[in-house]
């Protein structure tokens, strides 16, 4: 019989079984920031364990509320910052030299095909993009695999998907996403990997699956997973050259990973998007969503563009196309907020940062306050905003706030309209 993705990594990284359908894997990588570090670290001195795995397997970043803004989260920063300097952890990202946990670990190579991950954050399925078995954990959890670089899972069950069709001009990844996302529910990959497949995904940049990924979560996915193959080899290139001879012995190292057309599958989801226009969430649950024509209009108090969905160099440049040499209405506000500080530095150095401003942007530097309403884009009670971010629950950019999930494309478009809009790329 053939196997998944998962089951392969599964398989090639098991330590033990300690009851049948639970298997307790060796970890490649466990990332680390500073909203739900700092608790791990604290437990794990209060136990005497103060101790590492392997300094060079853990990657940390200060991300979420950066810089600080009050005296709490600069705590939590200094845990994590006086933690990683005390086992010399080389890979940390401290403010000025950091980015968004899932853009700038991608970014920094640190994600393989066959990898295992882990971190204290629900989206870090987005590394899955690579091929990779990455999963959010809890606290006790981030302890172990800080102490013993060790996690356990139950036996991983996996949910095809097969995207076929052609995207229309002016739809992208995450109206593919949100697409799923409402066809299958919030629940409808609970406990399961979403294994990503079909011709719109191997035409998909390593960007655009990393946008797919990340909300697999929002459907009860334990993980995202696209195969591996060239585009994979392209993108990690840089970090992999001195390993293999060329990319095709690349390619064939990594292709190991790929499913077995014999699998056997929890179940199969097929989705065609020939016509699928751009869409948007509508309520409080990334399954309610409602096309951008039919919610035309609709005002909005604020448009943000960024965060581990859609904050990537490609995303910016998309919307940049939309707002250059015009002005957002003055009826709204709009916030950019680059996912790391390298793709702040090339939309810098390419003069999108200078299309955003003349547009009225506010440009900030990468964080995640916006997203989870803690900085740099809270909504007060009542306000709406369109993000490209990837959670629209009651409250989640601040207390009170409705928050449409929408493309950057959108994104662009409805900050210049003054409403919801779509952007003029899509002509359906």
């Amino acid at each position: 019989m053939g196997k998944t993705t998962a089951q392969k990594i599964f398989e090639a990284h098991v330590v033990d079984r300690p009851f049948e359908d639970v298997q307790v894997l060796k970890l490649d990588r466990v990332f680390c920031h500073e909203i739900t570090t700092p608790i791990a670290i604290n437990d794990l001195i209060a136990r005497g364990r103060d101790k590492v795995f392997d300094a060079s397997k853990l990657k940390v970043v200060i991300d979420h509320v950066s810089p600080a803004k009050d005296s709490n989260t600069a705590l939590q920063g200094k845990i994590l910052r006086d933690w990683a300097r005390r086992h010399n952890i080389k890979d940390f990202f401290d403010i000025g030299a950091n980015g968004v946990c899932h853009a700038i670990f991608p970014e920094k190579g640190f994600v393989r095909p066959g990898f295992t991950v882990i971190m204290g954050d629900s989206h870090t399925c987005t590394h899955g993009a690579f091929g990779a078995f990455a999963a959010g954990v809890g606290t006790t959890d981030l302890e172990v695999g800080i102490l013993k670089g060790v996690c356990a899972f139950r036996t991983p069950k996996t949910l095809r998907v097969i995207i076929t069709g052609r995207l229309q001009p002016g739809v992208f990844a995450k109206d593919v996403i949100l697409a799923l996302i409402a066809k299958i529910g919030v629940n409808g990959a609970t406990d399961k990997v979403i294994e990503f497949h079909g011709p719109v995904i191997d035409g998909f940049s390593m960007e655009s699956r990393m946008t797919l990924c990340n909300m697999a979560v929002e459907a009860g996915g334990t993980s995202g997973i696209c195969m591996p193959d060239m585009r994979t080899v392209d993108y990690l290139w840089p970090f992999i050259s001195g390993e293999f001879s060329s990319k095709e012995a690349a390619l064939a190292e990594y292709s190991r990973w790929e499913a077995d057309p014999g699998a056997l599958y929890d179940g199969t989801v097929e989705l065609e998007v020939s016509q699928l226009e751009p869409v948007m969430t509508i309520g409080y649950k990334p399954d309610q969503i409602k096309t951008v024509r039919e919610m035309k209009g609709t005002p909005v108090d604020q448009v943000y563009i960024g965060s581990c969905t859609n904050g990537r160099y490609e995303d910016l440049k998309e919307a940049a196309a939309i707002v250059k040499g015009k002005r957002i209405n003055p009826s709204l506000r709009a916030v950019l907020a680059p996912a790391t500080s390298a793709v702040f530095q090339k939309a810098l150095d390419e003069g999108l940062i200078k299309t955003f401003l003349d547009a009225g942007f506010c440009v900030t530097n990468p964080t995640c306050g916006a997203c989870l309403g803690m900085s740099n884009g809270v909504l007060a009670e009542g306000e709406v905003c369109a993000s490209t971010s990837n959670r629209n629950f009651n409250g989640r950019m601040g207390k009170g706030g409705m928050v449409h999930l929408v493309s950057p494309a959108t994104a662009a478009a409805t900050a210049i309209a003054g409403h919801i809009e779509n952007s003029p790329l899509f002509q359906g």
